[in-house]
């Protein structure tokens, strides 16, 4: 399994309008595309008087992450959905892609801890 890690450096006082955005159109727009949204939220602490926030996505494999990932930020869908209004609010982000053990994977069915 592939596991991605996105933070956001936000623009000043743009989190919670930032995280309505994510939760309320992005997540199910990228769920749509077949990509698996493990969770999304703000950093529990802040640092230089900003809150970043997250997204975790799963994957089975690399390729998987990239044919999901092309077809989403390549679709109509996200070019004229919220794309701009998202954008507007970051300053910056970074990506993380890691690997573990797929038994490590939330089971179908079963509640998720959020991490």
């Amino acid at each position: 399994m592939i596991l991605e890690v996105r933070t956001y450096r936000l623009k000043p006082d743009a989190t919670d309008e930032f995280l309505h955005l994510m939760r309320d159109r992005t997540v199910h727009l990228l769920e749509t595309f077949g990509i698996r949204v493990v969770s999304c939220g703000a950093s529990l602490v802040a640092e230089d008087g900003r809150r970043d926030a997250f997204l975790i996505r799963a994957f089975v494999s690399l390729e998987e992450r990239d044919e999901k990932e092309e077809l989403f930020y390549g679709s109509d869908a996200w070019r004229f959905g919220p794309r701009e209004a998202i954008l507007s609010l970051i300053e910056s982000y970074h990506t993380a892609v890691l690997e573990f053990p797929a038994e490590l994977a939330p089971q179908e069915g079963v509640d998720e801890p959020q991490l």
